[in-house]
Parts: structure tokens; C-alpha cells; sequence
């Protein structure tokens, strides 16, 4: 394999049509062997020669990965990304991938209720609440207006500007025909405190061309906890929509606070010359049905003509909610419960449910590790394709030293 030095004018991340990536084959056929590697040993594999890295650090292979549909990957923040590596999970090879740390900021810690959305070859990680040793009191979580993104061509993050209004726990949505991202709601929930904190009802539209945050019409009512996705409406318009969350806090015996949670939808035109307004959908529970409040996911139809499909895992439950009658329906039953009450991780990867549990946890009767070096346990998947109605199971060894906890892991698919 011929290795070509490079002038002081040669753009690191542009392939030379003069080196050859396998010898005997023409550049684009090698190109495209090249692309079928899983991304997850791909930096492994940048050191086999010149032209691999300058190839595997191009735009040119995302470029064609996403041409030839390539599988999802998930990208897992087990706890605050400051000072614990985010990991990408290639569920197709089974294979783990280490991604660097945030950078961080001496003053905060223990971030958590953040957002992670993914929009071209990037992940943003949006807002949160974390705790500020500038701030008092010191044992209550401030709401975070900061904003990061990975960019998977370069390898690393970059800090962008921040959001007008510090949340967490807030709906949001990718628009990628617009390369816009779009949030709502939120507040300074903690996972310690629970109904504790503030509620906002700002809406806010990022911009990543011009790397600035627009303020539109804010939500009838504080919500926080929230989902967010968009869905095609008239035309080539899209509609974002936030569902789920609660409000106002209502407290038990006068002593505990209980959130209240809201049983209804609202929904915002995205025009291309602006936003309407928001519009109320009704109770979405039936007379006599008891709500539930599970977490939410959405299909999205990938040939792009039909509507979103949402679905919601309550307890053992799958639910979908019917768009025409503005109801949610049992789908089905996840096949396999847990021996005993646990977190659960929900996910879409490449249009199918992944119902997510953690098993063979840490083994307490082990001496001879420290407690950095027991194991996180193994990651247990029951997958549902909503279209075949068929289930399958996957089994995989978790990469992380500390325990994982389902229920407050930030979970991201990115397809690269």
C-alpha cells in the first residue's frame, strides 16, 4: 500500500486520488469495501497507513455510509459526560467504541437530565441540571444553558453558543432539512429531588449554520419532562409536537411533593417563512382508563410518507397512540420481565423497539477487584419490530466500570 507524503497545502481530510487505499483496486471500489467496516473499529484502524486515516477521518466515508443506509449506532452517556466517556454501541457487530469526554468546567458537577440529539455527523448535548460550587445553596441543582457537539469527522467537541433559557428535562427535535434543532419546555429537575426545582414554558429554535438561538412562541403552560419529535403536516411543512411531562407539584400528606403530570399533546407548525401558533390536543386517556406516564420513542417512517409511529413502554406494556383518535392502545407485552423491579432503557435503532435492562449487575461477594474494576453487569435487549410484530433478543457485555442505572442514562441513535 503506497504512502504518499503530503504538501504543507494538502487538506488532512481530502482523499489524494493519487494514493491508493487497496492496492489493485480503483480508489472508489476501495472506498466503498472501506465504508462497510463497522465504525466502532475504525480507530483501530487508522493507524494501518496513511491513506486509511486520511480516508477514515474524511467526510467522504460518513458520506457514504449514509448513502448505503448504514445501521444505527447508539450512543450511551452512562452518567455526567464531563468526567465519564460517552460510548457508541454498534448493536449490528456487538462491538463498544470510546468517545472523549466534554470539556469541562472545574466549577460543575453531576450533570444529568441533558438532552442528546444527533443531526448529520454530529450529537449535540443540550442543556441539564447539575450543581454549581459558585452558586447557594449548594445542594440543589441549577437548570444548564450550555451546548456542546461532537463532530464525528474531526474527533472532537465543540462548545456552541449557549441557549437563551437554562433547562433541563425539556422537549426537543431535530429538523434536519432545515439543519435546525428546536426545544421547549423543561426546567431544573434533579434525579435526586424529583419534584423539585422550576418549570419554564420558553421554546427555543437553534440555527447551526449561523450558530445562534432564536426565542418563539412559548408554551401555553410550564412543562417540563417532556418529549419532543416532528411529524410531516401539510405539504412539505412539519409539525413539532411535545407530549407527555408534568406541571405544577402537588405534595402527599402535605409533606412530599408528587409531580402532576399532564395527559395531553401540544403541537407548533414549522413553516419555511416561520411558526404558527400552538395548538391543544384533548385528554389523550379515555373515560375510565387510568393514564400512564412510561417513556416515549418514535418510529419515523424512513421512506418518508407516512407518519411517525409513537409508542410508549409503561411497566411491561407497549402502548402506540393513534394520531386520528388522539388515544394510546396496548400493542403488546414485553415477553421477558425482570426477576425483580428494574430500570428500563427505550430506544428506536433502524425502526425497531429496544426494550433495555441491565442483568448479572456487580457481584458483591467479590473480593479480589476493587470496586472500579467490578464489572457493569450485561445489557439485556428485547427488540420489537412494530411492522413484522415479531420480538428478537440480544445480549451484550457492558463496557463501563461503574454500575449502569437506566432510568437517568441519556441514550442517543446516530446513524454514521
Amino acid at each position: 500500500m503506497s504512502i504518499l507524503s503530503s504538501s504543507p497545502s494538502t487538506n488532512p481530510h481530502e482523499i489524494d486520488e493519487a494514493q491508493t487505499l487497496i492496492p489493485g483496486l480503483p480508489n472508489d471500489v476501495a472506498s466503498l469495501i472501506l465504508s462497510f467496516l463497522p465504525y466502532s473499529h475504525h480507530c483501530r484502524l487508522k493507524p494501518t497507513c496513511k491513506p486509511w486515516y486520511i480516508f477514515l477521518t474524511s467526510k467522504t466515508i460518513l458520506s457514504i455510509r449514509r448513502h448505503n443506509r448504514r445501521s444505527h449506532l447508539l450512543c450511551i452517556f452512562p452518567e455526567d459526560p464531563h468526567v465519564s466517556s460517552p460510548f457508541l454501541f454498534d448493536p449490528e457487530h456487538l462491538a463498544w467504541c470510546p468517545l472523549p469526554p466534554m470539556p469541562c468546567n472545574p466549577h460543575e458537577y453531576g450533570l444529568c437530565n441533558f438532552t442528546s440529539i444527533s443531526l448529520g455527523p454530529h450529537i449535540y448535548v443540550l442543556g441539564g441540571s447539575l450543581f454549581d460550587t459558585r452558586t447557594f445553596p449548594l445542594d440543589r441543582p441549577s437548570p444548564s444553558s450550555s451546548a456542546f457537539r461532537y463532530n464525528f469527522v474531526t474527533s472532537s467537541w465543540d462548545r456552541l453558543a449557549p441557549m437563551i433559557s437554562p433547562r433541563g428535562s425539556f422537549a426537543c427535535a431535530a429538523i434536519p432539512s432545515a439543519d435546525q434543532i428546536i426545544v421547549a419546555g423543561g426546567g431544573s429537575r434533579h434525579t435526586m429531588f424529583r419534584a423539585a426545582g422550576n418549570r419554564i414554558c420558553s421554546v427555543e429554535r437553534y440555527d447551526v449554520e449561523t450558530d445562534q438561538w432564536e426565542a418563539l412562541d412559548g408554551l401555553p403552560r410550564f412543562r417540563a419532562g417532556c418529549v419532543g419529535f416532528t411529524v410531516k403536516g401539510d405539504e412539505e411543512d412539519r409539525e413539532f409536537w411535545v407530549m407527555g411531562g408534568y406541571g405544577d407539584s402537588r405534595t402527599v400528606s402535605g409533606v412530599f411533593p408528587v409531580d402532576e403530570y399532564y395527559k395531553d399533546a401540544l403541537v407548533m407548525e414549522l413553516k419555511e417563512n416561520g411558526v404558527g401558533k400552538w395548538r391543544e390536543l384533548g385528554d389523550m386517556w379515555g373515560a375510565g382508563e387510568t393514564p400512564r406516564f412510561g417513556k416515549i420513542v418514535v418510529v419515523e417512517d424512513e421512506e418518508g410518507g407516512n407518519p411517525p409511529a409513537i409508542f410508549m413502554l409503561d411497566d411491561y406494556d407497549i402502548l402506540r397512540y393513534n394520531m386520528d383518535s388522539n388515544r394510546w392502545q396496548k400493542e403488546c407485552g414485553v415477553p421477558r420481565r425482570a426477576a425483580c423491579k428494574t430500570s428500563f432503557g427505550f430506544i428506536v435503532l433502524n425502526g425497531e423497539l429496544h426494550v433495555m435492562t441491565i442483568v448479572n449487575g456487580i457481584d458483591s461477594t467479590e473480593t479480589r477487584r476493587s470496586q472500579q474494576q467490578k464489572r457493569a453487569g450485561t445489557l439485556f435487549m428485547q427488540i420489537y419490530h412494530p411492522r413484522k410484530k415479531s420480538w428478537r433478543f440480544l445480549v451484550t457485555k457492558l463496557p463501563f466500570r461503574q454500575p449502569l442505572d437506566l432510568s437517568t442514562t441519556v441514550m442517543c441513535p446516530i446513524r454514521l
